[in-house]
């Protein structure tokens, strides 16, 4: 007896503790867009996280916060649009480049969950190095000027994961015909075996055809 009306109160509970958290990421996405002078450095890394969620909501993504183990560790945000997921690490650093570790830790999450894309969110910039390894590999790298356009833009801008080739003033390879069925390929990454995170030109009608074929 007791059980059926602890549950429904746990489950009231947690329902009031998102829409706090809500109402709260919203105010703070709110106060970023009234005022051009707002310094989202300054905030917590929580409130940062946040902010960066509501940002990803008013893009159209349903978002679901993972609350990563510190300012610096785990993926902080899961995204989900359709049928696609995709992952975020937000990073408030302003005073430091990040590196190439932080994106490498993203991708492998990536790829142990077989999500679509993800996101390294930071206040400031990358290292080259970080923007190399994110080439290709379906993750996009928002610094401190594309965290503006992701707060302030509003709802009508679409936003997905691209290839981050063209970010880095690299070409980008035009795909080649697929040998069997005659039409253009995709580019994509070897999420498991022998040769994970090594990218590859594979099918468009993928899983019908599984033609594949390397790069380079």
């Amino acid at each position: 007896m007791l059980f059926q009306y602890l549950v429904p109160f746990a489950f009231l509970i947690g329902a009031g503790v998102s829409f706090a958290k809500r109402s709260r990421s919203a105010r703070l996405l709110d106060g970023v867009r009234s005022d051009a002078d707002s310094d989202v450095s300054a905030l917590s890394w929580r409130d940062f996280e946040s902010l960066v969620g509501e940002g990803f909501r008013h893009r159209g993504f349903d978002v679901t916060e993972r609350g990563g183990a510190g300012p610096d560790g785990g993926v902080d945000l899961s995204l989900a649009r359709g049928h696609e997921r995709f992952l975020v690490q937000c990073k408030q650093w302003r005073a430091q480049q990040v590196g190439v570790s932080v994106v490498r830790e993203l991708y492998g999450v990536m790829a142990a969950e077989h999500v679509a894309g993800g996101y390294v969110v930071t206040s400031g910039s990358f290292t080259k190095d970080a923007k190399a390894f994110a080439a290709g590999r379906n993750i996009e790298l928002m610094d401190g000027k594309a965290l503006n356009g992701l707060l302030r833009d509003g709802k009508s801008a679409v936003l997905r994961p691209v290839d981050s080739m063209t970010e880095i003033g690299v070409t980008k390879p035009k795909p080649p015909v697929c040998p069997k069925c005659k039409v253009p390929m995709m580019l994509r990454t070897a999420k498991k075996g022998a040769n994970v995170g090594s990218s590859f030109w594979g099918c468009a009608q993928y899983p019908r055809c599984r033609q594949t074929v390397g790069i380079g």
